[in-house]
């Protein structure tokens, strides 16, 4: 009875078996390959498999090479890793399992760990496997960690840009894009720890427009509006990109200067700046006409730059500039007078 089933099993259709066992191969008792399945055919596409030598297609490297039907039918019911010999070398695993007498063998092949390497290199679909195989399970598990993966990458992509957006916007003025008051003061507590350390100087310069209330009073603060944006584009232009300018006030801009800090070239700096900010600025058929009050102090004039002590001498500066007749540049200079409207009581 047993013979009657072994005969029985060998006579199933290689479409039937294809369709149980899609990357079986039925191997003769000379070592060539009578049938195969539809997905290992798939898998071989563009060189020969039927007819062709089994060990010539395929290497057994575990448990142990096998050079023959016979040493491979020894290791019936054992777990087999193969490869296709030529490339791509695809990775296999498989079982054999002896048919009757005279018949050959049947491996029966999967793919393993590489599952999803040879999906994507071979183009497979859940059709290329068996319905009772895991596989498929598995194909459809790792396109979903795929997916969670990618969604993950993506909402993180979009909570960071999202955080540094927010980071940006309360470092900025609104209007005018500059620095705003919040980011003034810390960059200016790094540049003056820097210079107390020996590191680079720098020069803090303070701006107050003149005539700016007589633009808002006349025009609107529409107008004013376009005054401080072209007033901030030409202290942009004016400026390095190591440089700070911040918009601190309604009229006032601050500037940390690393890349000019000698008296005379912040001076020169603010001369241009000043005469570019006197050109008329045309607000639809009206034009503005403003000036501006400069104070300046260096670094290089404090033993343990002060941000506050620096601050409050730059103002010290723009008021003589403004008791000057504006539209000057003043650098501060130790014992400079503090005028009455600005001195403490006593």
């Amino acid at each position: 009875m047993d013979g009657s089933k072994s005969e029985t099993l060998a006579l199933v259709p290689p479409a039937a078996l294809g369709r149980l066992m899609p990357m079986f191969l039925w191997v003769s008792v000379t070592g060539h390959v009578r049938e195969a399945g539809p997905t290992l055919l798939k898998l071989c596409e563009g060189r020969p498999l039927l007819g062709c030598g089994f060990l010539d297609v395929f290497e057994i490297t575990r448990p142990r090479p096998v050079a023959s039907v016979t040493e491979l039918e020894m290791l019936a019911g054992r777990r087999l890793h193969l490869r296709l010999r030529d490339a791509p070398d695809t990775a296999f695993r498989g079982l054999a399992v002896p048919l009757a007498t005279g018949q050959g063998v049947i491996v029966n092949l999967s793919l393993g760990i590489g599952l999803a390497a040879a999906v994507s290199q071979h183009a497979l679909t859940d059709a290329d496997f068996a319905a009772t195989d895991l596989a498929v399970e598995l194909l459809y598990l790792q396109e979903a960690k795929s997916a969670v993966m990618e969604e993950l990458h993506g909402m993180n992509l979009r909570l960071a840009h999202a955080r540094t957006a927010a980071e940006e916007k309360a470092r900025t003025d609104p209007l005018t894009g500059l620095a705003n008051r919040r980011e003034l003061d810390a960059a200016l507590a790094r540049a003056a720890a820097g210079a107390g350390n020996g590191g680079t100087p720098f020069a803090l310069v303070h701006i107050d427009l003149d005539f700016f209330k007589a633009v808002n009073d006349s025009l609107g603060h529409a107008a004013g509006d376009e005054v401080l944006m072209q007033v901030s584009q030409i202290l942009r232009e004016e400026t390095r990109k190591s440089d700070v300018v911040a918009r601190v006030g309604g009229d006032e801009f601050v500037l940390i200067l690393r890349s000019t800090t000698d008296p005379d070239g912040v001076q020169a700096l603010s001369r241009r700046a000043i005469d570019r900010m006197e050109e008329p600025i045309q607000f639809e058929d009206q034009f503005c006409r403003i000036s501006a009050s400069v104070g300046v102090t260096v670094s290089s004039l404090y033993a343990a730059p002060d941000p506050d002590q620096m601050l409050l001498d730059a103002d010290l500066a723009l008021y003589a500039s403004k008791r000057r007749g504006r539209a000057c540049c003043t650098v501060f200079t130790p014992g400079m007078e503090v005028p009455e409207d600005r001195r403490a009581p006593g």
